[in-house]
């Protein structure tokens, strides 16, 4: 005997006994509308949805324009506007952004990358009322400024510098530094007179390393080519006073504990053919002070030589030892590029 299908249970039907009761189905909307029971109709209470929206504005119900009271949101504005930290009320001036536009940048460095002097000791000027902005005494530290603004100091307009970029390729016997109390010689020696604008070697080599050093009076770019952070690629051919045994290129490939701090090669090779085990090619980012030189005298081997050969994507092809040269466009944006980096 064929047996009857049982009755499927409409859609949302609960079991007899339960007194009929479904589980409305809802549909969601957007803007703040409600959910409705799509069979009778009927208006469903909803989670109300919010809005979000800027400019200090706090969040809406949008089914009863009730207030909803919010983290209040930061904006930044130019243009003459204030920057304003809503919560707390505290708004920092902003000077007006020049017609032709441009970015807006801290008047310390403004002054500082103007070649007057340092950006603390423009604070200091700042604070004592010595610089005037677009014909204005300015004492508020942390104001910003335009290219356009015409800054002065001491009655004398300031203009910002070009952003000059020096290769160096140094030779032996200059230390790296600006000036040196006991008048040994200096870096700064070798570049003198390569561009009007004061520029800074940027990290440093020993007296008796050789190789590439970087100058420039582009401050944010120095300060990433230097901080850890953006582990910036050197590398290094170094002469030893005897050959570097397997088990020790082993241990600086695996890397080891130096000084209380785990240091570890990103590559070493030995140059050329290999047969010259003395002759060695290290690749690092660190930028601690003297690291190839620590790193060899751990394992009790004397640095003859020590010579860098690559930096930051720079080499010494075409750069005789002792000699300088402008960076070409293309290397200036490598570089920005590289400090860039998140």
């Amino acid at each position: 005997m064929m047996q009857k299908e049982p009755k499927r249970r409409p859609a949302g039907k609960k079991e007899e006994g339960e007194k009929g009761k479904t589980f409305e189905k809802k549909k969601f909307v957007v803007k703040g509308k409600t959910r409705e029971d799509e069979k009778t109709g009927e208006k469903v209470k909803t989670f109300e949805k919010k809005k979000f929206v800027g400019k200090g504005e706090t969040w809406e119900n949008e089914k009863t324009g009730e207030k909803v009271k919010t983290f209040e949101k930061k904006k930044f504005v130019i243009k003459g506007k204030t920057r304003e930290k809503e919560k707390a009320g505290e708004k920092a001036k902003t000077l007006e952004k020049g017609k032709a536009g441009g970015e807006l940048i801290r008047l310390n460095k403004f002054i500082s990358n103007s070649g007057v002097c340092s950006r603390r000791e423009a604070d200091r000027l700042i604070e004592a009322g010595a610089v005037t902005v677009n014909g204005k005494i300015v004492t508020e530290l942390g104001t910003k400024v335009s290219p356009n603004d015409k800054v002065s100091y001491d009655g004398q307009p300031i203009r910002r510098e070009k952003m000059q970029y020096v290769l160096l390729n140094k030779p032996k016997g200059f230390i790296t530094t600006m000036d040196d109390p006991d008048n040994r010689r200096t870096v700064m020696s070798l570049v003198e007179g390569a561009c009007r604008e004061r520029i800074y070697p940027v990290g440093r080599l020993d007296l008796n390393t050789t190789g590439l050093l970087l100058f420039t009076n582009d401050g944010e770019v120095a300060k990433k080519l230097t901080h850890p952070r953006y582990g910036i690629k050197k590398i290094y051919h170094v002469e030893l006073d005897k050959a570097l045994t397997r088990n020790d290129y082993l241990a600086i490939t695996k890397g080891f504990n130096l000084d209380g701090e785990f240091i570890r090669a990103d590559q070493i090779e030995y140059v050329g053919d290999g047969k010259d085990k003395k002759q060695i090619g290290v690749e690092l980012h660190s930028g601690q002070n003297r690291i190839v030189r620590r790193i060899f005298e751990h394992f009790e081997y004397k640095v003859i030589r020590l010579d860098r050969v690559y930096y930051a994507g720079l080499t010494k092809k075409n750069l005789p030892r002792g000699s300088w040269r402008f960076l070409e466009e293309k290397e200036i944006n490598l570089l920005k590029m590289i400090s860039s980096k998140p």
